[in-house]
């Protein structure tokens, strides 16, 4: 997702650029859709980037272990630095931050890397299909959201046998 910004970086300090963005960006395996609003901010030392986008990716649920598209809202801020300036194209020196975002030094500011690391953090840790999915039988492994397996229930531990009698009570 590349933005021209050259005449942004040659603005004065607080000038302000929005875009509205739909792109097909190569994200966490696959290609996916991303759209929303990008806000461009010159800041003393470059451009402060905010974008509330929307995507989707293909996620494996932790219970059936099915494929699905899990979607994202994404809100970024990030600031990025010009490695050249835009008036003179003197190489300029970046602030001491490890991996911090530049733009090149043809003044184009690349929000891919940016998005990339975001759906990576917004992905869930144990993402669901559905919230009540059923996942897979323990004995035969069959996906119980397709319906039930042939398996025949499994005797209880009898060392929980004090406890299930207090649920038992509860439900009454």
């Amino acid at each position: 997702m590349l933005i021209n910004v050259s005449q942004l970086l040659k603005s004065p300090i607080g000038s302000v650029r929005n875009y509205e963005v739909r792109e097909v960006v190569s994200i966490a395996g696959g290609d996916s859709m991303v759209e929303g609003k990008v806000m461009l901010v010159r800041t003393d030392r470059g451009i402060l980037a905010e974008a509330t986008l929307h995507t989707e990716v293909e996620v494996t649920c932790s219970r059936c272990l099915s494929l699905f598209n899990c979607p994202l809202t994404l809100n970024i801020e990030e600031e990025y630095f010009p490695i050249t300036d835009a008036a003179s194209d003197i190489s300029l020196s970046l602030p001491g931050e490890p991996g911090c975002f530049t733009i090149d030094e043809y003044h184009v500011l690349d929000l891919t890397e940016a998005i990339r690391q975001y759906v990576l953090l917004a992905i869930p840790m144990k993402p669901l299909c559905r919230e009540n999915c059923a996942g897979l039988c323990s004995t035969c492994g069959h996906n119980l959201n397709q319906g039930p397996c042939g398996c025949l229930p499994q005797k209880a531990n009898p060392g929980w046998s004090k406890l299930n009698r207090l649920t038992l009570a509860g439900e009454m």
